[in-house]
């Protein structure tokens, strides 16, 4: 918490406030409520969004995985040791430039908590059930509540992450124009998951390089 409080935000105001929920009734309480949320909005997106056809039956798929891996959070998370409500305390209307304010905190919660060996994750399953929220944990009404932090130890063991390439994701003076010196270190791990990837020879940039196998399974 301490690492999260020492976030820049605007003017140096620091109007961010962490709301943290551990084992007393009203963590209990608002744990499941949010608990009950994200199965719900899980179930939808899961539906909506193709989770339960295509690559996903395969169960070795990165799709399948992902799958199967935010079921198990969405079922634990009414028992997650600590879940954290991260808010915003407006000095003004609500505006765009907002978050400015409260996920840079956010992060670097999440970066303390994974080098003390915790896993942490960010969602906005609060939305669904904020009235209720605000009623149990007395929020007033003038403070923005901008996400759920879960914070516990991983089921399995943290390891290097899997993301898109550089050359995908960095741009040199225009829009599509990949960075020479945008160079993943040696040993990088790709994802297969996400949008398609840019085509060889055209705009975007030479095509990503593909997965390596892992040991673990993991995508």
């Amino acid at each position: 918490m301490f690492a999260a409080t020492r976030a820049p935000s605007g003017s140096n105001r620091q109007p961010f406030r962490f709301l943290v929920l551990a084992d007393g009734p009203a963590a209990t309480a608002a744990k499941q409520l949010i608990g009950d949320a994200a199965r719900r909005l899980w179930s939808a997106k899961r539906q909506r969004d193709g989770y339960t056809q295509g690559s996903a039956a395969r169960p070795d798929s990165p799709k399948s995985r992902l799958a199967d891996t935010m079921q198990q959070y969405v079922d634990a998370l009414a028992s997650v040791p600590v879940l954290i409500l991260p808010c915003l305390n407006r000095y003004r209307e609500p505006e765009y430039t907002e978050g400015a304010n409260i996920y840079p905190a956010c992060q670097n919660l999440l970066l303390a908590a994974r080098a003390y060996g915790y896993g942490g994750v960010l969602t906005m399953f609060h939305k669904e059930v904020e009235p209720q929220l605000r009623t149990m944990l007395a929020i007033p009404d003038s403070t923005a509540m901008s996400a759920t932090i879960t914070l516990g130890r991983p089921a399995g063991q943290h390891g290097q992450v899997r993301r898109r390439p550089l050359s995908e994701l960095v741009y040199q003076d225009a829009w599509g124009k990949p960075a020479p010196w945008a160079v993943d270190p040696p040993g990088t791990a790709f994802t297969a998951a996400g949008p398609p990837r840019p085509v060889a020879g055209a705009d975007a940039g030479p095509a990503a390089p593909g997965p390596p196998s892992s040991a673990d399974g993991s995508p």
